[in-house]
């Protein structure tokens, strides 16, 4: 059984490896704990039976300097370990963190990068996630390859519980 839960301070090491054995690019320590100290309610990981890290998405929101409210909401790093891909994992990672930029932020659009090489990737975030590609940056990457920077619309995605009922 796998279970979806917020990514803690603890967590780093475990998605940490899951980011080596993955992805092209690669993260400090700092960079992780950076997220939990700053977005603690946005990054979430996926754990086995065993307790063992096998997906986490890494997630803030976008407040650079002359950001406005809301901020829009940005996907770092999503990644699952090849022997349990296909299972859905990285869809629910992304619905989490996503709801939770929704509902603690008032986030109305998420944005990330993407390898213009990385079509398994392209093909998850266009079909099943529903994002578009905003347009290309050139030479992204720290080897210089190109990224395409999608975006989704976050609104009347994830509606907000109230507390009055209808009768």
């Amino acid at each position: 059984m796998i279970t979806i839960r917020q990514a803690s301070a603890g967590d780093e090491i475990g998605m940490q490896n899951c980011n080596l054995h993955n992805l092209p690019e690669n993260y400090q320590m700092k960079y992780y704990l950076y997220h939990f100290a700053t977005w603690p309610q946005l990054s979430f990981v996926a754990e086995n039976e065993d307790g063992r890290v096998v997906g986490y998405v890494l997630a803030k929101m976008n407040d650079d300097a002359g950001a406005t409210e809301p901020l829009d909401g940005h996907i770092t790093s999503l990644s699952v370990m090849r022997s349990y891909r296909r299972l859905g994992l990285a869809e629910r990672l992304m619905n989490q963190a996503q709801r939770a930029m929704v509902e603690v932020f008032g986030s109305k659009c998420v944005s990330l990068h993407v390898r213009v090489s990385n079509v398994a990737a392209f093909s998850l975030y266009k079909h099943n996630l529903k994002f578009e590609v905003d347009h290309t940056e050139k030479k992204y990457y720290a080897d210089g390859e190109d990224a395409y920077e999608m975006k989704k619309n976050l609104v009347g995605l994830y509606p907000e519980e109230t507390d009055e009922l209808d009768f």
